[in-house]
C-alpha cells in the first residue's frame, strides 16, 4: 500500500505536501540526522482496519521492518512568517491547538487510498486576510495558500465550534474563518479506505525536522 500512498500525496499536495520518504524499515529521516521516527513526536495515532485503535508516545513495540515513512509538510510552519507579518493567531495566543474540521471536498483517489479532505482554520482580521494568502502562498511545501475564506458550511462544516480535530477557538464579528488544506487528511482518508495498519502523528503533535522554516519558502 506504500506506492499507493505516494501516489496518493503526488495527487494530492496541498493536503499532502510530501517533504521525504524513507525506505522500508528505516527510521532516521535525512531532514534530521540522528532522529528516530519510531520515539521522536510528542504522540502517535494507531489505525487498525481504518479504526484508531490507541494513542502512544513510541511505536517501537508496533514497528515492522516493512513500514514506510512518508513526512508531510505541515501549516505550523509558515505561522511564524504570519506572526512576523503582524497577523495574531487565536490558537497560539490562547496555547491551544489549532482547530481542524473533515470537509466535503474530495480528495483525488490513488489505489486504494481515497476519501475527504481535512483542513485547519485560523480566524484572521478582515483588513488582513489578503495578507495572510500572500503570506502563506510562499511555502507550498507547508500546504500553501488557503484553500477556503468564510461560509464553513460551503465546504460541508456544520459548526466550527466543533472541530474533528484540536480545539475550538472563537472568532470575533471582525474576523473571517480562513481554511488551509491539512495534513490529518490521510486519518480521515484511513476511516474510508481502511488500510490494515497505519500509524500517523497525532493531530497537532508533530514531528520536528532540522529544517528551517525560510527553507520551505520558495519567494
Amino acid at each position: 500500500m506504500a506506492f499507493d500512498f505516494l501516489l496518493f500525496c503526488q495527487r494530492n499536495p496541498k493536503p499532502c505536501p510530501l517533504l521525504e520518504v524513507l525506505e522500508a524499515g528505516k527510521t532516521e529521516p535525512s531532514l534530521a540526522p540522528g532522529s528516530d521516527i519510531r520515539s521522536d513526536l510528542p504522540r502517535y495515532r494507531i489505525y487498525r482496519e481504518g479504526e484508531w485503535t490507541e494513542e502512544v508516545t513510541n511505536i517501537r513495540d508496533h514497528w515492522q521492518d516493512n513500514l514506510v515513512t512518508f513526512l508531510l509538510g505541515c501549516s505550523f510552519t509558515f505561522e511564524q512568517a504570519l506572526l512576523e507579518s503582524g497577523i495574531s493567531l487565536r490558537h497560539v495566543s490562547e496555547g491551544s491547538n489549532v482547530s481542524m474540521y473533515v470537509t466535503n471536498i474530495p480528495t483525488n483517489a490513488a489505489g486504494a487510498f481515497s476519501g475527504p479532505m481535512v483542513v485547519s482554520m485560523r480566524p484572521i482580521h478582515m483588513d488582513q486576510v489578503v495578507r495572510a494568502v500572500q503570506v502563506t502562498s510562499r511555502f507550498p511545501g507547508a500546504h500553501g495558500a488557503p484553500i477556503h475564506l468564510g461560509d464553513p458550511a460551503a465546504i460541508g462544516i456544520k459548526n466550527l465550534g466543533k472541530p474533528d480535530f484540536g480545539d475550538p477557538v472563537e472568532i470575533r464579528n471582525d474576523e473571517v474563518p480562513v481554511f488551509w488544506a491539512c495534513g490529518v487528511t490521510p486519518q480521515a482518508v484511513a476511516q474510508t479506505c481502511r488500510p490494515p495498519f497505519m500509524v500517523t502523528h497525532s493531530p497537532g503533535h508533530m514531528f520536528i525536522t532540522d529544517a528551517r522554516d525560510a527553507d520551505l519558502a520558495v519567494i
